[in-house]
């Protein structure tokens, strides 16, 4: 069972991630990634980047249905 604290350190690690590679990491469900995203996103520590485009040229997702999330304190 991922903890927040691990939820924390994998995003400080990335600039920027999705949450389907959070719940693949963490081989969960994306809603529960959502929930605990939203713990972290009350207190003002991460933040909800919706309809990027990835760059990476690996996924087809089209941009608007990207979730992004970015770890914004340091």
């Amino acid at each position: 069972m991922m903890r927040l604290v691990e939820l924390k350190e994998y995003l400080q690690q990335r600039p920027q991630v999705p949450v389907m590679d959070i719940a693949y990491h963490f081989d969960t469900e994306p809603e529960v990634v959502r929930g605990m995203l939203d713990h972290w996103v009350r207190k003002g520590k991460v933040r909800h980047i919706q309809g990027v485009a990835c760059n990476k040229g690996c996924c087809r997702t089209d941009p608007a249905n990207l979730e992004i999330y970015q770890w914004i304190e340091a």
